[in-house]
């Protein structure tokens, strides 16, 4: 039941999630909107998701109230998603978008910080659990397609919605690491962050959404900017589903080997070069090719850093801790990402924004690195 209920979380939650993440933007399109309305809902978003999956997870640990707050968020998100179709002008969309953000923010977090609760002393299968959702993602992905292809494009807010609701269900069985004595959510977040290890933790999750952000944004337009067809663009994004099956499954093994931290770098070493390679490697073999890094990119690094955040955040507050993280990579990461990569894409293209960006994420997880060093060394002087 441990794992059972964390893993059916996620192969539904993705299940809804594949519905409706890869056709937003392409509702918009069809509603007439011009790419500066486009690029200002998408740029939302991240920004609402810094301030939204702090807030609910950080109320959550404060109020001792976990599956109550997760459950509203659960709701909220699955009814504001229904409305969407019956919007059609950009004004209105506005004030939905922002509050369906603001409730679908803390989802997953609430969903790893239960799953890391109920794995208790085997927390590095957490793994092998996340491994539902991308068996959710992709086995519903073509039924999604034909749906939406077959019925018009509302169904994918619908479909959304209709699935989300299940995941209420699931959720009744979690359970949740709990705090004795009650304090104000910026005590709690304040408390997390004592830790020191948090500064160069939120250093290195920032740089990982901003680059993922790049990679999810601006590859189809990059295969596009190469006259790769639409078909192969969808075997790209099966074979990066594909790849993500045996890294999540023996993910314990690696945690064991080269811990939480370790494994984050490591994942940000291989997605620097995966972005390089796009760039020296521009043509549809080589990206194909190197589409099978996607598993040793996203997959260790958020499987890593959803370890990690549990390990440094204190009892009672880990879903603070994962409400942080959350923020970092989908808030100022994924905002961060999206600005500098869409500017480089028209500036540069395609090829010299994957060859920059991938550069500056090399670069920075060194910087980092040197930096967790240097200020273990001080510790260890100074304790000595």
């Amino acid at each position: 039941m441990k794992r059972i209920m964390p893993f059916t979380f996620y192969l539904v939650y993705y299940a809804a999630a594949v519905f409706i993440q890869p056709f937003v933007v392409l509702y918009f399109q069809d509603l007439g909107f011009n790419g500066a309305q486009i690029g200002f809902l998408a740029g939302i978003i991240p920004l609402v998701v810094m301030l939204g999956a702090p807030l609910w997870t950080g109320l959550a640990d404060a109020r001792s109230r976990h599956k109550l707050i997760m459950g509203i968020t659960i709701l909220v998100s699955a009814l504001t998603a229904c409305l969407f179709p019956l919007v059609k002008a950009f004004l209105p969309i506005i004030p939905l978008v922002i509050l369906h953000a603001l409730f679908a923010a803390p989802v997953i977090s609430f969903a790893d910080s239960a799953t890391m609760s109920m794995l208790a002393d085997k927390k590095e299968m957490y793994g092998r659990v996340r491994l539902g959702g991308t068996i959710g993602w992709g086995a519903v992905a073509p039924l999604a397609g034909l749906i939406i292809e077959k019925y018009g494009i509302q169904w994918a807010f619908w479909g959304y919605s209709a699935i989300m609701i299940l995941t209420l269900v699931i959720i009744q069985k979690f359970s949740f690491s709990q705090k004795l004595q009650q304090e104000s959510l910026l005590h709690d977040i304040r408390q997390v962050l004592i830790d020191k290890r948090w500064a160069t933790f939120l250093a290195i999750t920032f740089v990982g959404g901003a680059s993922f952000a790049v990679i999810n944004n601006f590859l189809f337009p990059y295969m596009d900017e190469l006259n790769i067809s639409k078909a192969t663009m969808e075997i790209a994004l099966t074979i990066a589903t594909l790849s993500e099956l045996p890294i999540l499954f023996f993910a314990n093994y690696l945690l064991k080997r080269i811990g939480a931290r370790g494994l984050l770098t490591l994942g940000m070493l291989i997605t620097g070069l995966r972005m390089i390679l796009y760039g020296v490697l521009n043509f549809q073999t080589g990206i194909l090719v190197f589409q099978l890094l996607n598993g040793m990119t996203f997959p260790l690094f958020w499987v890593a850093g959803v370890s990690y955040a549990n390990e440094i955040s204190p009892e009672g507050m880990k879903s603070t801790g994962q409400g942080l993280m959350g923020a970092m990579v989908f808030g100022f990461g994924a905002s961060a990402g999206g600005f500098v990569g869409g500017l480089l894409l028209g500036g540069i293209g395609g090829q010299g924004m994957f060859l920059s960006i991938g550069g500056i994420v090399l670069v920075s997880v060194a910087i980092i690195y040197v930096i967790e060093r240097s200020t273990r060394a001080r510790q260890m002087g100074s304790l000595g």
